[in-house]
């Protein structure tokens, strides 16, 4: 019989202990962050009806769907996003979850996009989203949002970036160009990766305008500097419209609002060239960049939808979230040398090497886990010098080795792998506090 070989599918990955365990880390930090501020966990079906789907993005991502028909028939496909399937579940469940509703979702979505550098076809989404109000409050705690998340995953330099969409809706209702909204977004979006000319020449083509009013387009797009002197710079270059100039000072009111938040001006960009390519934006739009790896595009990215749930519902359930792009982050932090090399969860190893006292080791352990402290027992009783190797390159922290002299003596050898460091210290089963202390110890310098 001829072996299958084994092999996955292009833009999808494998992910082995070194690098699962850090990205199981990084959800968990996502959850404590979101919880801090109030937000509450749902989820929802892989598979949606794929009218649920289409027509919600932009023509490129209903491209990318993965669909099929399932066994009775129906047109179905595989979740792009968070956001999508949160209109949907808004639309069925926030009238009786009252309103202002926050969630956060952590989950596998589905693109059958091109992969690229930290670009998979399949990838985790970690949204958080307050739908049902259309305060500036709502909008201002997405970037405070934001901010504590990159920090608590371990980020100090960054930079996230905010526009308001609305803007540039005044701006083209300025042109007489209204009715290409979504073309010129679309085109708009390229700008910082196919460079002015071209992103012009785009523009003219697909939204069908002219030079002059595609040079006053990319004019408000260039518009750089510090945050006051953009809102200064916004009037004159919006023609004084009534709506760009309220955008402008909602945007504003967000820039203030954010550092009030804690928010380090450092950090905070206002870049109106920024336009987030999927249609269902209406407002405030976020994109975070490392500063350290730009290239890698945004790793945390969102924006207000006030519109999104109204192809299912009648009542208005306006929006505003964010999605941590956790597959692309763990790559630039693998890229960055960030991540740990770490292939195992426990940070104690414990020594079997004389199997009459097999049970002593076995109890020893479960005194570590009644504690909070992982541990685990290797399986064979193999020579040390083995069991330390297999010990060192997992990356165990601590490694605790009792023999019969150790076990008669009711004591056990502690040692900190790293510096090879070794202490005897008293330990019996019914009072292992002593050993528990000192490894803690060891633990929490380590951190």
């Amino acid at each position: 019989m001829s072996l299958i070989q084994p092999r996955t599918l292009k833009g999808f990955r494998d992910y082995v202990p070194s690098v699962m365990i850090p990205r199981e880390q990084m959800m968990q930090t996502a959850r404590d962050v979101f919880r801090s501020f109030g937000f509450a966990p749902i989820d929802t079906p892989v598979l949606e009806y794929l009218e649920i789907l289409t027509g919600k993005g932009s023509d490129e991502t209903d491209r990318q769907i993965y669909r099929f028909q399932d066994a009775g028939g129906r047109d179905v496909g595989m979740r792009f996003d968070l956001t999508v399937p949160l209109a949907r579940f808004a639309a069925q469940h926030v009238p009786k979850l009252g309103t202002p509703f926050k969630r956060y979702h952590i989950a596998p979505v589905w693109r059958g996009e091109n992969p690229q550098a930290g670009r998979y076809r399949e990838f985790v989404q970690c949204d958080f989203d307050t739908i049902g109000t259309e305060s500036v409050l709502a909008d201002i705690e997405a970037v405070a949002v934001i901010n504590r998340l990159l920090e608590a995953i371990g980020f100090d330099k960054f930079t996230i970036s905010i526009n308001n969409r609305v803007i540039l809706g005044g701006l083209l209702e300025h042109l007489g160009l209204s009715d290409r909204a979504v073309p010129v977004l679309r085109s708009l979006d390229k700008l910082s990766k196919i460079g002015r000319d071209k992103t012009c020449a785009e523009m003219c083509r697909v939204a069908q305008i002219d030079d002059t009013q595609a040079d006053a387009v990319l004019a408000l797009a260039q518009c750089t500097g510090e945050a006051s002197d953009v809102f200064d710079q916004l009037p004159e270059i919006t023609g004084g419209n009534e709506k760009a100039v309220a955008g402008t000072k909602r945007l504003a009111e967000i820039y203030r609002g954010a550092i009030a938040s804690g928010v380090p001006n450092r950090r905070l960009k206002v870049d109106v060239s920024i336009a987030r390519g999927l249609d269902y934006y209406t407002g405030v739009i976020f994109e975070t960049t490392l500063d350290e790896l730009p290239d890698i595009g945004s790793v945390c990215s969102g924006g207000r939808y006030d519109n999104l749930a109204e192809l299912y519902t009648k009542q208005h359930l306006p929006g505003i979230g964010a999605s941590l792009g956790l597959d692309r982050l763990l790559a630039a932090m693998e890229q960055l040398e960030l991540l740990p090399s770490v292939s195992t969860p426990a940070p104690v190893f414990i020594a079997f090497f004389e199997t009459e006292y097999r049970d002593d080791y076995l109890r020893l352990a479960a005194n570590l886990r009644a504690d909070g402290i992982g541990a685990e027992v290797y399986p064979d009783a193999k020579k040390l010098g083995a069991q330390l190797k297999y010990a060192d390159q997992k990356g165990f922290v601590v490694a605790i080795i009792a023999g019969g002299n150790e076990w008669a003596q009711s004591r056990c050898q502690v040692k900190r792998l790293a510096t090879k460091e070794a202490s005897d210290v008293a330990y019996t089963h019914e009072d292992p506090s002593g050993l528990i202390e000192h490894v803690r110890g060891i633990l929490t310098a380590a951190l």
